[in-house]
């Protein structure tokens, strides 16, 4: 992935835009605000929380009129979101009928590609949660992730030197 339109940024932009990215999130954000930008461990993960807790809050808010208008409007994204909400749900289904709100918190809290507070929004909106719960449940789970990216790029860091 090319991230050279971040190059001429503040570090502080670069990390905030790098976490709201469907794929980076804070577990490319974090890493790169500390080793490439060189921001002390509080900014670059207040950065990183700030930028995806905003995609979160887009996502959550935004979600249900954009893809009622784009269904509306466009076969090929009627494709998509069918596409992207299908594979959300067969994901998550399962574990949120056994786990209920504790599953979307650990699933966003997991560092790895595919979950994250992009999926995780998709999937509270999939499943009816409301709004405001929504997003408190997002936030949690953004929040552990931020923290074992922090310890894990911290300790890397350590172990390098």
């Amino acid at each position: 992935m090319n991230f050279s339109f971040l190059n001429n940024l503040p570090g502080e932009l670069a990390t905030f835009i790098m976490a709201m990215l469907p794929i980076a999130e804070v577990r490319v954000s974090i890493p790169m605000g500390l080793f490439v930008y060189g921001l002390p461990i509080s900014s670059a993960l207040f950065w990183s929380l700030l930028g995806n807790l905003s995609i979160g809050f887009l996502i959550i808010v935004l979600i249900n009129p954009l893809a009622s208008y784009l269904f509306s409007k466009s076969e090929f994204f009627r494709k998509f979101f069918n596409w992207i909400f299908l594979r959300t749900r067969n994901k998550f289904y399962d574990k949120y009928q056994r786990f209920g709100d504790l599953a979307l918190v650990l699933f966003i809290a997991i560092p790895l590609p595919t979950t994250g507070i992009w999926t995780g929004s998709i999937a509270a909106w999939l499943f009816g949660i409301e709004k405001k719960k929504s997003f408190i449940l997002v936030s949690i789970g953004a929040i552990i992730a931020a923290a074992i990216v922090s310890f894990t790029s911290l300790g890397i860091y350590i172990l390098a030197f």
